[in-house]
C-alpha cells in the first residue's frame, strides 16, 4: 500500500511540474539562445512583427531576392536596444518575445492548408507599449551624449520610450558584430537604460529624504547653515562649485541640492535603517521585469565610516543605480507610493489583428505610504518651482523632479554624469521621465533640457 501511495504521489508531482513548466517556465526555455528547437519553429513559421502601440512596425520579416528571410528594422538605431536584434543571437524584445513571434494563431483551416502546401504560417505580432514619437524625441534630445532615457506611465507601468546610447544598427548587426564586440570602451550592445550602473548623484536624495522622514516623522525643525562644505570624521564634502547656500530648512536644502546639508543628514541617520529604506525601494533587490537588467547597489552598514556615509547620502560612494530603477522609484512617488510592474508589451495579435493575449498592468508593491509619497512630491515640486530644475516651470504643465550631478572615476580627469528624474501633471501624474547623460556636466544644464523635450512632445502632440 505504501509503495502504491508513493507511486501515486510521484505521478501527481510530475503532473504538477508539467503544469508549472507550461505555465511558468515554457517561454523561458523556449526563448533561451541554447534551445535548438527554435530553429524548428523558424522552419514552420514566418516570425511575426514587433509593433509600436499605434501599430507602427518596428521589426518585420522580409525575404530577399534569393528567397532568404531576414529581419528588417525600419527605425534602424532608434529602437536598437529595446527592440533588439535577431542575428548573431538575440536581444531585447526579439529575445524575450521570441516564442510568441514564432507561434501562429492564424485560422486553423489556413494553417492546415499551409501545411499541405508546405508553406509557412504567419507568426503572431507583438504590440508593444512603445510610443514612436516619444522614442524619437528622446533619442534626438539625448543627441551625441552616451546615456539613457526612460519614459513610463506611473499608474500603469507601461514603458513608452527606452533609449540607450551609444547604439547600433540592428539591420547590419552581422556585418558590424566583430567591431561592436571588440569595442569595450563604448559597449554599444549594452542597454544602458536597464543595465547601465551609475552613481545616482543627487537624484538619490529622494531616498535619503525618505529615510530622514521615516526616522524623524517630520521635516519641520530641520535647519542647516551651509558654508559650501561640511566635514565629519576628517572627511569633507563640498557643494557643487562650492556654492554657499546659507541658512536652509529641509525643503530649501532639497531644492538647492545642497550636498553639505544632505551629507550631514546621512551622518545623523541610523545607518541600518537607512539601508532598510534603500532596500525597501529595491536597492540590492531583484526588479520585477522580464528583460535583462542589472541590480542597483547600496553598500552601507551600521559600522560604516562617516566618509562613506556622507558620500552615500548624496548618491556617491559605492551606490549605483540603473536609469530604469530610478524611473521606477520616481513612478512610485507619483503613484501614491505604489510601484507598478514595468512592462513593454500591450498584447499579442494574429497577423490579421485578432487578439491572442492581453498584458494587463500589475501592482508590484506599496513601497512607501501615501503620506510619504506626498512629502516627496512636495519636495520635488520645490526643485522645479524654485530650485535646480526651474527651467521646467511655466510650460503649461506642472513637473516635480530632482536633478543630479554625479562624480565618477578620477574626478580630476572626468566630467560628472548629468541626471534628472521627474513626473508631469503633479496633481494627477501622466508621465515619468528619467535621463542620464554621461560626462555631460550638471543635471540642470543637460539632463533637464532633455527631459523638457520629452514632456513638451507629450503635451504638444
Amino acid at each position: 500500500m505504501i509503495v502504491s501511495y508513493s507511486f501515486v504521489g510521484i505521478f501527481l508531482a510530475l503532473i504538477g511540474y508539467l503544469v508549472y513548466f507550461n505555465l511558468e517556465l515554457r517561454d523561458t526555455y523556449i526563448n533561451s539562445p541554447y534551445n535548438q528547437r527554435q530553429e524548428t519553429y523558424q522552419e514552420r513559421v514566418i516570425k511575426g512583427e514587433i509593433q509600436a502601440s499605434d501599430g507602427t512596425v518596428l521589426a518585420s520579416t522580409q525575404t530577399d531576392s534569393e528567397g532568404n528571410e531576414f529581419r528588417l528594422y525600419p527605425f534602424e538605431n532608434v529602437f536598437a536596444h529595446v527592440v533588439g536584434y535577431s542575428d548573431r543571437g538575440r536581444s531585447g524584445l526579439e529575445l524575450t518575445m521570441n516564442s510568441q513571434l514564432l507561434t501562429s494563431h492564424a485560422n486553423m483551416l489556413e494553417q492546415v492548408e499551409n501545411e499541405f502546401k508546405a508553406e509557412k504560417n504567419l507568426g503572431d505580432n507583438v504590440v508593444t507599449t512603445l510610443d514612436v514619437n516619444l522614442q524619437q524625441v528622446a533619442y534626438d534630445a539625448l543627441g551625441s551624449y552616451d546615456g539613457a532615457v526612460v519614459v513610463m506611465e506611473p499608474d500603469t507601468g507601461k514603458i513608452l520610450a527606452m533609449v540607450s546610447k551609444p547604439d547600433f544598427n540592428p539591420n547590419t548587426i552581422s556585418q558590424d558584430w566583430d567591431s561592436l564586440v571588440a569595442d569595450e570602451d563604448n559597449s554599444s550592445l549594452v542597454n544602458r537604460a536597464a543595465q547601465g550602473l551609475y552613481p545616482p548623484g543627487s537624484t538619490f536624495k529622494i531616498v535619503t529624504s525618505l529615510a530622514y522622514w521615516r526616522q524623524n516623522h517630520t521635516l519641520d525643525g530641520f535647519s542647516f547653515d551651509c558654508e559650501g562644505e561640511v566635514t565629519n570624521g576628517g572627511y569633507t564634502i563640498h557643494c557643487y562649485h562650492n556654492t554657499v547656500h546659507g541658512q536652509e530648512n529641509f525643503q530649501q536644502a532639497f531644492a538647492n541640492s545642497c550636498n553639505s546639508a544632505f551629507a550631514q543628514i546621512g551622518v545623523d541617520l541610523n545607518r541600518s535603517q537607512f539601508r532598510q529604506t534603500a532596500e525597501d525601494l529595491l536597492f540590492n533587490q531583484s526588479l520585477p521585469v522580464d528583460f535583462t537588467y542589472n541590480q542597483s547597489r547600496f553598500d552601507l552598514e551600521a559600522s560604516s565610516a562617516d566618509a562613506l556615509t556622507m558620500q552615500t547620502a548624496i548618491g556617491q560612494g559605492d551606490t549605483l543605480a540603473t536609469p530604469l530603477h530610478m524611473a521606477m522609484i520616481t513612478a512610485a512617488v507619483a503613484n501614491d507610493g505604489m510601484m507598478m510592474t514595468p512592462r513593454l508589451v500591450e498584447r499579442i495579435e494574429t497577423y490579421t489583428g485578432d487578439t491572442v493575449q492581453e498584458y494587463r498592468s500589475e501592482e508590484y508593491e506599496k513601497v512607501m505610504t501615501s503620506q510619504e509619497a506626498q512629502i516627496l512630491t512636495e519636495l520635488m515640486t520645490g526643485v522645479v518651482e524654485s530650485g535646480t530644475a526651474s527651467s521646467l516651470s511655466g510650460r503649461g504643465y506642472t513637473v516635480a523632479g530632482k536633478t543630479g550631478t554625479a562624480e565618477h572615476g578620477d574626478v580630476s580627469q572626468t566630467t560628472p554624469h548629468s541626471w534628472f528624474v521627474g513626473f508631469s501633471n503633479v496633481e494627477d501624474p501622466d508621465l515619468v521621465v528619467c535621463v542620464i547623460a554621461e560626462e555631460a556636466g550638471s543635471g540642470s544644464e543637460v539632463a533637464v533640457p532633455i527631459a523638457r523635450a520629452v514632456f513638451d512632445a507629450y503635451y504638444n502632440s
